[in-house]
């Protein structure tokens, strides 16, 4: 049985990748949205924080009221609690990864917990 799992993601407006790659410590998703288009709804966490990447194209996110802009290149890191709601700018779309992992679950960063072989 190989250490691996791989997967080929397509043209989804939305592509969750935890059972697509067994994931057991995160949940990551591919996102897109077109030009004008929004998330229809706000959503906060129990416990997870979510680690946004824009990956191209630009819009905002609302954040507990608040307007961000996001842009290409930008990373986010937003509070379990914070109540949050992504859109596409009106003339661009955008497309952006998130993580989610437990708020102060992690043991050790690269440094601490790889294993020269």
């Amino acid at each position: 049985m190989a250490n691996y799992t791989k997967t080929t993601i397509g043209n989804e407006n939305r592509y969750e990748l935890h059972e697509a790659l067994s994931l057991t410590g995160a949940e990551i998703s591919l996102n897109r949205l077109p030009a004008g288009a929004g998330v229809p709804f706000v959503h906060a966490h129990k416990n997870n924080e979510e680690i946004y990447g824009i990956l191209s194209g630009r819009g905002y996110v609302l954040i507990d009221g608040e307007s961000v802009n996001i842009k290409a290149g930008d990373w986010l890191r937003i509070a379990p609690a914070a109540k949050r709601q992504f859109s596409a700018a009106s003339d661009e779309g955008i497309s952006f990864v998130c993580i989610q992992v437990k708020e102060n679950s992690l043991g050790g960063f690269t440094k601490d917990d790889a294993i020269i072989c």
